[in-house]
């Protein structure tokens, strides 16, 4: 069975389209169970029907036209109920409705079983058979597995076959895709799709119009494999054996111009790219060999594709010129990094879109912080997507390819508001953050790029309150030097002086690698990261502080932050390395003081021992959103699990009012850095508890600040109070939500999930 389910998979992912893919599903499943008869239900798009669209045993004509209610027949129940249903004798059961045009009348058993994806029932997966009996467990259980693979691959087959539809016809359509609100704002740009190197599967479709071109790219790289396969075939010669040396041969024969290349260069003549005509014809290869049942034949699999991926490696390197970006670009990966944003040219870069991550994944911080458009988690089908005009909705987590006319005037509207709005904020940036009642609380910024500067001074910011070291080190392609890091730093103290800037030590794994850094781990989040790494290495953590250090000569306003401090010792043996940093670099003649030291409180152990932390340093520092993806056992990555995410669960903020009121037993002061801190609600409440500063991204300032010259400190600790005895982090947020409309700040959008 494993087998059986693992091949319908493998074909339903090759499927061109969701009819295709359906048709796929009820023949196979018909044949490997030898049922009478195998059907799809799927949901309609106004998820008032259950549509009948691919069937084997039942009579064709019927496909596309039965149609029954949410509530009405078996199917009806099973996808209303979610969950299976196995019948002996369907026609006694209460809900059974029998359809003529089906001809199915000669069936008795029945067994469905809903197809779900993210909780939404897509459709309901059924087999009957001509005798009376209950399938057995064993099919059961098969059907099932069945339709929860088939979920997401029907769900993106959908998808795809929308996006197919737009292309196809050229029309300007309302199609929809939802993913999640990564970064506030919209944006309507051309799309760019970003893509690993020697990835076969991520290669997208793209149109050329220059053939000639194309087919001389792919001459050359497979002229330089073929290269490559001689050689090593006559380097390893005296060590293989007859039939070794003949595999040789027949990877040569591949490459003919009558074999594979031949494919490919055909896909090229009819306008397709390279890169993607190549991946076509691999994954052709590849499919129909996994298909097999010879396990060897099976394995041959496996030599295509490295076959394809060392074609791939050349084409790209020849084709590895400098990529164009259009004046309003859209970025689109499976997931994208710094450098992939820094890549894009100045004023250039207007939205961002995921296929991975949740709103508070690095690259959605690092978005907000920058101010562009982002969608995160989306199954959208991107490699058909490449320049092609696209909207972003970063409010609601949406997108729109092609859209129409009354679409775009809608969403250029939108954007005419926003800039309206940021306008009226625009005369708080030299207002303190005071409440009405004279309660002042600094607002500082998290940055990582240089190019926030000016902006986050525009808006009022007082300082640094975290900049991550790690962000110039993902901008390079080995390990800065210590005059690179130095220039780094002394640019952004230089900024913001004199305000305090602090800079967190490098800070990777996790979610953020450096390519020549790779770490490899069952589970990164609690793993090898932050501190970890640079007490393991202190040539790293030496070389950095002492940049620190250098570049605060005459500055006198940095403040050292250590990342993921889990326990004392942690704490005390950086310390050990901050004061030797410190005295190496008087002794070569900087004159520099040594600064105020602090550790980030980011799992549960810090929060526990939050005063015997404030008893080694000078301040606490917490980052609230690796904080409360600890606390709740939540990956901040994992879209499956983003709304389990809730900076306002009622343990969240217990935990927060606790740090803050250990460290100040030691007179410490603290600070928070994460995400809550950007929320108007959340800055409220951290005011309330008594956070001595708050830091944010640059965007989230002037709402911040509006927030706090709107309230008296009183109302703040009565709210605080308030929602510190509701055991609902929804209901939190409804009653904040609340007390933001009462203080004439109801535009404000303050969810944060």
């Amino acid at each position: 069975m494993l087998d059986i389910l693992r091949s319908i998979v493998q074909e339903v992912n090759s499927a061109t389209d969701l009819r295709s893919a359906m048709e796929i599903v009820v023949e196979r499943v018909q044949k490997a169970l030898g049922s009478s008869a195998c059907a799809i239900y799927q949901l309609s798009a106004s998820h008032r029907h259950f549509v009948l669209r691919a069937a084997r045993g039942l009579n064709q004509e019927s496909v596309g036209k039965v149609r029954l209610k949410l509530s009405e027949g078996l199917v009806g129940l099973v996808g209303t109920r979610a969950e299976p249903l196995n019948l002996d004798e369907a026609s006694l059961h209460p809900n059974f409705q029998y359809f003529p045009e089906t001809g199915e009348e000669k069936f008795h058993s029945f067994l469905g079983v809903p197809v779900i994806h993210h909780r939404n029932v897509l459709g309901v997966l059924i087999v009957q058979d001509k005798e009376a009996h209950q399938f057995d467990e064993q099919t059961e259980s098969f059907l099932v597995t069945l339709a929860s693979q088939l979920a997401v691959v029907l769900a993106h087959a959908n998808a795809t076959g929308a996006m197919r539809l737009i292309q196809q016809t050229g029309k300007k359509r309302h199609v929809t895709f939802e993913g999640g609100a990564g970064a506030p704002g919209v944006a309507v740009g051309e799309v760019v799709v970003i893509y690993p190197l020697a990835d076969l599967d991520a290669v997208p479709d793209k149109h050329i119009e220059n053939i000639e071109d194309e087919l001389a790219f792919l001459v050359k790289a497979v002229r330089k494999v073929k290269r490559d396969i001689r050689a090593v075939s006559i380097k390893l010669s005296s060590n293989l054996g007859v039939e070794e040396r003949a595999l040789f041969d027949v990877y040569m024969k591949i490459l003919d111009d009558t074999a594979l290349t031949g494919e490919v260069v055909a896909l090229i003549k009819q306008g397709q790219w390279a890169q993607g005509a190549l991946r076509n014809v691999i994954e052709t290869h590849v499919k129909a060999f996994n298909l097999m049942d010879d396990p060897y034949l099976r394995e041959r699999a496996s030599d295509i594709r490295d076959l394809g991926r060392r074609i791939l490696s050349y084409l790209q390197e020849t084709q590895r010129e400098k990529r164009e970006f259009p004046e309003h670009t859209i970025l689109i990966g499976e997931e994208l990094t710094p450098a992939d944003l820094g890549a894009v040219p100045k004023g250039r870069l207007a939205g961002l879109v995921t296929l991975r991550g949740s709103r508070n994944s690095h690259i959605a911080i690092l978005a907000r912080a920058m101010e562009v458009p982002t969608v995160v988690g989306i199954d959208i089908p991107y490699k058909q997507m490449d320049g092609i005009q696209l909207i972003v909705d970063g409010y609601q987590g949406k997108v729109f390819p092609n859209p129409p006319p009354e679409l775009r005037q809608h969403f250029d509207a939108v954007i005419r508001e926003e800039k309206a709005m940021e306008r009226g904020l625009e005369a708080l940036a030299d207002l303190p953050a005071e409440t009405l009642d004279k309660h002042r609380t600094p607002l500082r910024v998290n940055t990582g790029l240089l190019s926030d500067v000016a902006r986050s001074l525009e808006r009022g910011a007082e300082g640094v309150g975290l900049y991550r070291t790690e962000v110039p080190f993902m901008m390079t392609d080995r390990f800065p030097s210590e005059k690179q890091q130095r220039e780094f730093y002394r640019e952004q103290l230089e900024a913001f002086a004199p305000y305090p800037v602090t800079m967190r030590t490098l800070d990777v794994g996790g979610d953020k690698e450096l390519p020549y850094f790779p770490i490899k781990e069952e589970n990164p989040f609690l793993g090898w990261r932050g501190i970890r790494i640079t007490l393991d290495h202190p040539e790293i953590f030496l070389v950095q502080v002492r940049a620190m250090l250098e570049a605060s000569a005459g500055l006198d306003n940095l403040r050292i932050m250590l990342p993921m401090i889990s326990n004392v010792t942690e704490v005390e043996e950086a310390l050990h390395h901050i004061h030797q940093a410190y005295y190496e670099v008087r002794e070569e003649g900087f004159d520099v003081i040594m600064p105020p030291v602090g550790v980030m409180v980011e799992v549960p152990a810090a929060v526990y021992q939050a005063r015997e932390l404030a008893q080694r340093v000078d301040f606490l520092s917490v980052g609230s959103n690796d904080l409360t993806q600890y606390l709740l056992a939540v990956d901040r990555n994992n879209s499956n699990v983003a709304d389990l995410y809730h900076a306002f669960h009622p343990a969240v903020l217990k935990a927060l009012r606790s740090v803050v009121n250990h460290a100040h037993l030691e007179n410490k002061t603290v600070s928070i850095c994460g995400e809550l801190a950007g929320d108007p609600a959340g800055a409220i409440l951290l005011m309330a508890m008594g956070y001595d500063e708050l830091s944010m991204s640059a965007s989230n300032i002037l709402r911040v600040k509006a927030a706090i010259r709107s309230i008296t400190m009183k109302r703040a600790k009565e709210l605080l109070e308030e929602v510190l005895q509701i055991d609902s982090a929804d209901v939190i947020q409804t009653c904040l939500n609340q007390a933001l409309a009462e203080i004439g700040l109801e535009t404000i959008d303050t969810r944060i999930h």
